[in-house]
This record gives structure tokens, C-alpha cells and sequence, in this order.
């Protein structure tokens, strides 16, 4: 017997094929797959970004394409970029500071400027040495905060260069490391969750002292000993729509490749890796806590965090 699939407004004749086998085709003609973002072109640290504090801390090798940070017990330091942005891909490669880093925060972030602001943060709290560094992200929508996730790195983020990146756009934030999923925080507006969506945010790096919290609660302290201590970036990626701090909207919006169809989720795979992170290195989930949350916030469920 001969059958027919239809495909919109295309039929494509299947011949014999089993009906469960044209189900098959029709499914996965309907389905929106997500891919990974594309990847950051590495340029120099001038090109995006300029020092913002402790200049005399930061220090420029091979022509500018790696900078480092270093904090000592005067001053910590940072950067920041020229451009504010509403939505795009943001990445950064980054070596950590090696051995005894208790007490220490490297911070490589984006937030806007106003009093209720949007923020999406990458902290990595040091630790003593043989312990593993903690990746803390969190999420800042209207002022809140409050969402604060944190992981166990599989690997040694001080002794090679990583990538950390932001996707970003009018669906979803997603957290990656290496490209692989740690994070996403969708657009939960019609269920009342404040999203990022009309405040252009500027991306900020800096290296600084944090012991009175940073590592076990404040318990261990920076060893001052050991400084100075350096935090080393490549890269400087920055692919976003770039608006004045007053914009309330992305002109080139539905446009760019980060705000495409398959940019609007994760697909399968990509949840696959992220239940991994979050069954094997996930030590703290602000979804799962009773004791702050008795009752779930909201947009955990649509994460996936429950």
C-alpha cells in the first residue's frame, strides 16, 4: 500500500514504509532543535574591552590577545566593556588562580546600570589548595536576585584555559562551560518571573578579595603570602546587539544567528549534558532549598531545576 506524509504543504510519497516510520518524519519535521552556539572569534582585549580600576594591576601580554589580572593585599582589579548590550553570545577564556586561592572571587559577568537591574554572573570562588574551585552563577531580573546555583567543575579550571559564555535572547539564558550546558534560565514572564529583555547590560571581569564569604562561608581566609595572585584571560568575544545604556530594545532583533529558531531552547543532547552537571556537580541549588524557598520559586520548574 502506498502512503503519503505530509510536511506542511509539501507530500512526500513514502511507498511501503511502515506508518510508525512516517510518524517518525513527520515528528521530527515539527520539532525545533537547538544547537550550540556558534564559536567566539578570539580578538584582542582592546578591541571590546578597557581597564576600569587598579590599572597598574592589570598587565598585557603577546600584543594584548592575553591579559592578566592580579590581586595582591592593596587591590584586586577589573574591566569592563565599551559597548552595552541587549542579547547576544558573550564569551571569555579563562585560566584561574593556581594553588592556595581561598578567600579569592575571578568575576566575569554582565549587569546593566539602573536600580533594578538585570545581572547574569559567573563567580569562581577559590579555594585551598587540593580542593576544587566553585563555579557560582545567579541571575538578577528587576533588582532580585536571589537564584544563586553552585557546581564542582569536572576538571582543574587553573591549569589550562576554559571557555565561559553566555547565550542570551528574548527566551532564554544559557550558562556553558566548554560548551557544555550548566545552566538555563528561561523566559517565565507569563507565569510573573521578571525576565532580562529592555536594559542594555555592559560585560565586567575582575579579580578581588572575598574571604569575609567567598570560601566555606568566610571560614577560610586569604593567605596573603601566596600573592600575588593571577587570573589569566584570552579571547574577548563579544557578539551582541550593542545599544546606548537608554535602549529599550534590540534593533536588529529576530535578526542574528543567536536569535534564531533553534537558539530558543536546548535540544535533547544539550539537556542530556545538563542533567549530568547537575546530578554529578551540582552542590547547591536555590530550587531545591526549603529552608529559603518553602515553596519552589516559579521558573523551576520551566528550568528544569525540579
Amino acid at each position: 500500500m502506498s502512503m503519503q506524509c505530509s510536511f506542511g504543504v509539501v507530500r512526500v510519497r513514502m511507498g511501503r514504509l511502515p506508518l510508525t516510520l512516517c510518524l517518525t518524519f513527520l515528528a521530527m519535521a515539527t520539532v525545533t532543535f537547538g544547537v550550540p552556539p556558534k564559536k567566539g572569534v578570539d580578538v584582542l582585549f582592546g578591541r571590546n574591552y578597557f581597564p576600569t580600576w587598579a590599572f597598574d594591576h592589570i598587565k598585557y601580554l603577546n600584543g594584548g590577545s592575553e591579559v592578566h589580572l592580579v590581586l595582591d593585599k592593596n587591590t584586586g582589579t577589573g574591566f569592563q566593556s565599551k559597548g552595552s548590550y541587549l542579547f547576544g553570545h558573550f564569551s571569555m577564556h579563562i585560566k584561574m588562580v593556581p594553588g592556595d586561592s581561598a578567600g579569592t572571587v575571578t568575576a566575569f559577568y554582565l549587569s546593566s546600570q539602573s536600580s533594578e537591574h538585570d545581572e547574569i554572573d559567573f563567580e569562581f570562588l577559590g579555594n585551598r589548595t587540593g580542593q576544587p574551585y566553585i563555579l557560582q552563577t545567579n541571575v538578577f531580573t528587576g533588582g532580585k536576585g536571589n537564584r544563586e546555583q553552585r557546581i564542582n567543575l569536572w576538571f582543574d579550571p587553573s591549569k589550562d584555559y576554559h571557555s565561559y559564555s553566555v547565550l542570551w535572547n528574548m527566551y532564554q539564558i544559557v550558562f556553558f562551560v566548554d560548551d557544555v550546558p550548566i545552566r538555563v534560565f528561561k523566559n517565565s514572564k507569563d507565569i510573573g518571573v521578571k525576565f532580562p529583555f529592555n536594559q542594555p547590560m555592559k560585560i565586567y571581569s575582575s579579580l578581588w578579595n572575598a574571604d569575609d564569604w567567598a570560601t566555606r562561608g568566610g571560614l577560610e581566609k586569604t593567605n596573603w603570602a601566596n600573592a600575588p595572585f593571577v587570573a589569566s584571560y584570552r579571547g574577548f568575544h563579544v557578539d551582541g546587539c550593542e545599544a546606548s545604556v537608554n535602549a529599550k530594545f534590540c534593533e536588529t532583533q529576530g535578526k542574528r544567528w543567536w536569535d534564531q529558531k533553534e537558539f530558543q531552547d536546548l535540544d535533547a543532547q544539550q539537556y542530556k549534558r545538563l542533567k549530568w552537571v547537575r546530578k554529578r556537580y551540582t552542590i547547591y541549588n536555590y530550587c531545591t532549598d526549603r529552608v529559603r524557598f518553602p515553596l519552589p520559586p516559579p521558573e523551576c520548574r520551566r528550568d528544569r531545576d525540579i
